[in-house]
């Protein structure tokens, strides 16, 4: 043996000195959010990030989360990676699969093909709904699309006091309880450095990429209490005076034009803002506070980018980083006209709550409300453009992006770049700028050629032509289309024709906020961006296109329908995930079976399903057994179901959906009604956000008053098991209604 050569099998290794990449992606911020695209709020770290590296003004992104996503990491446009909507839906087209596609490679899998180590911390959300849960399938999640680490959420948002699951690698962290001062931003940063460290020490040397997904500042809005007190008193001067703030500031940074027109304020029925001034006090007061909290969350977003960089230069490993930092779409409109303390509720519809919101005011931003802004202030965040995150308008699309290199744009320092970009040219950029090249196919499986180009030449020089000339956009309806300046636009009212009528034509060149509508000017050039749009919509699978109908948040596909059926949870099993739980008792009738068994002095809790957001729990209490509702708004009943004698007990809680979004709850022991049914509210179609817990109510709590004294309460008992059967749709399901609406939707196609 040792007369001979030794041979070792050939691994990846990346080029000499290949330099670190870091995508840090903020979800849900607007393109004024942040202070050097000119906010007000506090963020030395991004601004620091700036003069040293290269600002582009005229970055674009695709108008919700996951296709930004899905972009961001595959270089290919959103639909034709799979991923046409967010990953909460899968109508049953290629476009809106809900999942990236085995024909498109991730960042992580062509970087750790090459000999980079790959690491994420925070929010995921490219894997379908119905595949988070244990039972998976987990070929979508982060580890199986080329992540060697991944430590944060699977899904869109979560309570950043109290995440409802944790997921790291590919198991769900354990954790019945947070300690107090625990906030996801910090745990997600803390994540990502040990993972840094480690590899560091491990193989000193391999380069790596980090990709720092944070769900903030997506709702609902949450944030530490000093960061929300820097911010009490910023925004009582309302969203008008902070957008012209905003608006003056960009034009001293040189990130919009002199002569450049801001936006009017929206003044129509379904995207309009009232003045500021034409406000009630009450409104004025609960408003102010939720900005504060908002601008808390960037500012500790931009702490983390702090902390990640200190660790870099630590280590010796900054210069030579290449950073990425941008949000995944504008800033989000979801709190509508009026905001909310329960965003979980708002979205299905719930009922203006200010006046009740007033009364919590200091409880907002904190682990017992679920806000969001009202959209005026994201009107502010989209500082100078028009509507907002899920319009193809910029306000949608629009956002800051900053790309920084010491060891090689250093004398770039400080630049702005006007040039055209888009989310689907930054994973070509890096690549190009480490000296690595896109594979063709992976692991067996032809891909598709990335539709971003390299956005090197821009970045070394700022009068270089554009290297993206054209765009397509389209998200529920929304089209858009950029051209050599030029660009075609619709704002799409549900439930009604597509049509060329939609279309709005601008300028970009001369009127980048879009306030001038040359449409009726200029017809023919209307039908060419139009016919442009409509091509690249069939080469990117965009078709069929969301009429407004509702058909997609509803249909199912037919591996679904095992989640319907009753299932038994037996002592130790973990929570179960929101959407396995939610198909046993969204909309529905259903029945839960606990078998216990009881001697005097058990307390605690034998069932829970939800959390601050709204939800309901089984508890024995006092020797008492009793139903607790929470309505996410603050109020919380117990109804008192009687005194437990000491033995075995089936105890059986009916939960009847008569329609009407209410619930009427009956409770038996061994057969025996335990006083009148508790009428109540049905749970929205996202709550109860955290899913069932048997024995124990993990995370964030049903009753907060009996968390302050007994935390997640653990049954002291012996619980033998818990059973739920789901039982008919309430008679306004929306369910019952796939056939209809899918009929009703086609008329408008």
């Amino acid at each position: 043996m040792a007369g001979s050569e030794p041979h070792w099998p050939s691994r990846p290794v990346a080029p000499a000195g290949a330099p670190n990449i870091v995508f840090v992606l903020a979800d849900d911020v607007g393109f004024a959010d942040i202070g050097c695209y000119g906010a007000e709020i506090n963020t030395p770290n991004l601004d620091r990030l700036a003069a040293e590296g290269v600002r582009f003004s005229n970055f674009h992104v695709n108008p919700m989360c996951s296709p930004t996503r899905a972009s961001l990491l595959t270089g290919v446009n959103c639909h034709a990676a799979g991923m046409g909507h967010i990953a909460q839906d899968d109508p049953g087209f290629p476009g809106y699969r809900a999942e990236l596609g085995q024909n498109v490679a991730t960042a992580a899998e062509i970087l750790r093909d090459q000999g980079y180590a790959t690491m994420m911390v925070g929010k995921w959300h490219l894997c379908r709904d119905a595949a988070m849960s244990a039972g998976g399938p987990q070929d979508g999640w982060p580890l199986q699309r080329g992540f060697d680490r991944f430590y944060g959420i699977l899904e869109a948002f979560t309570n950043l006091h109290q995440p409802h699951r944790l997921v790291e690698d590919n198991h769900v962290v354990s954790n019945d309880r947070y300690p107090d001062g625990y906030f996801l931003t910090d745990d997600l940063t803390h994540n990502a450095i040990t993972m840094l460290r480690e590899r560091h020490a491990s193989r000193p040397g391999q380069p790596f990429f980090l990709y720092v997904a944070h769900p903030a500042a997506h709702a609902p809005l949450l944030a530490k209490a000093d960061d929300i007190e820097r911010y009490r008193d910023t925004y009582s001067v309302g969203w008008d005076a902070i957008r012209q703030q905003r608006f003056e500031r960009q034009i001293e940074l040189g990130i919009i034009a002199a002569g450049t027109t801001l936006a009017p304020r929206e003044s129509n029925d379904t995207d309009g803002v009232k003045a500021w001034d034409d406000l009630t006090a009450t409104e004025r007061l609960v408003y102010a506070r939720y900005m504060a909290v908002y601008a808390a969350m960037i500012d500790e977003i931009d702490q983390s980018m702090g902390r990640l960089r200190a660790a870099l230069e630590e280590t010796g490993q900054w210069d030579n980083t290449i950073v990425v930092y941008l949000s995944d779409n504008g800033a989000s409109r979801e709190g509508e006209a009026t905001g909310t303390t329960n965003y979980f509720a708002h979205l299905a519809g719930a009922p203006d709550t200010v006046a009740r919101d007033a009364e919590r005011l200091d409880l907002i931003g904190s682990p017992q409300t679920m806000s969001h802004y009202p959209r005026g202030w994201a009107m502010a965040g989209n500082t100078p453009f028009r509507l907002y995150k899920r319009h193809t308008h910029a306000g949608g699309i629009q956002v800051p992006c900053i790309v920084s290199w010491p060891a090689g744009l250093a004398e770039q320092a400080g630049a702005i770049r006007t040039q055209y970009g888009h989310c689907i040219d930054l994973l070509p950029t890096v690549l190009s700028l480490a000296g690595l090249t896109a594979p063709t196919e992976y692991r067996g499986n032809q891909l598709l050629a990335m539709d971003g180009t390299s956005l090197a030449p821009v970045l070394f020089d700022a009068d270089h032509p554009e290297v993206r000339v054209e765009q397509y956009y389209e998200n529920e309806g929304h089209r858009g289309f950029y051209r050599d300046g030029w660009e075609v636009v619709s704002n799409r009212l549900p439930r009604t024709p597509f049509g060329d009528h939609e279309w709005e034509l601008y300028n970009l060149h001369s009127d980048p906020t879009e306030t001038r509508d040359l449409a009726a000017q200029r017809p023919d050039l209307v039908g060419a961006l139009s016919l442009g749009w409509h091509e690249a919509a069939v080469d990117n699978n965009v078709y069929p296109l969301d009429e407004g109908s509702g058909w997609r948040w509803v249909v199912r596909p037919p591996d679904n329908d095992v989640f319907h059926e009753p299932v038994t949870i037996w002592p130790g099993t973990p929570t179960l995930e929101r959407i396995r739980c939610g198909s046993l008792t969204w909309q529905r009738a259903f029945t839960i079976t606990i078998e216990t068994s009881y001697v005097a002095g058990d307390e605690g809790v034998l069932v829970a399903h939800g959390d601050q957001g709204g939800g309901y729990s089984v508890e024995v209490r006092d020797g008492h057994l009793a139903f607790i509702h929470n309505d996410g708004h603050g109020s919380t009943v117990l109804h008192d179901a009687g005194a437990l004698a000491a033995g075995r007990h089936t105890i059986v809680v009916d939960i009847a959906a008569p329609g009407g979004a209410v619930w009427n709850v009956s409770v038996r022991v061994d057969g025996a009604g335990c006083g009148d049914p508790l009428r109540c509210t049905m749970m929205w179609p996202i709550a109860p956000f955290s899913g069932i817990d048997i024995g124990i109510d993990r995370g964030s709590p049903i009753d907060w008053r009996r968390y302050e004294t007994k935390g997640p309460d653990p049954y002291s008992g012996t619980l033998h098991w818990v059973r739920y059967e789901p039982g008919e749709l309430a008679p306004d399901a929306p369910s019952r209604y796939v056939d209809f609406l899918r009929d009703w939707g086609a008329k408008f196609e």
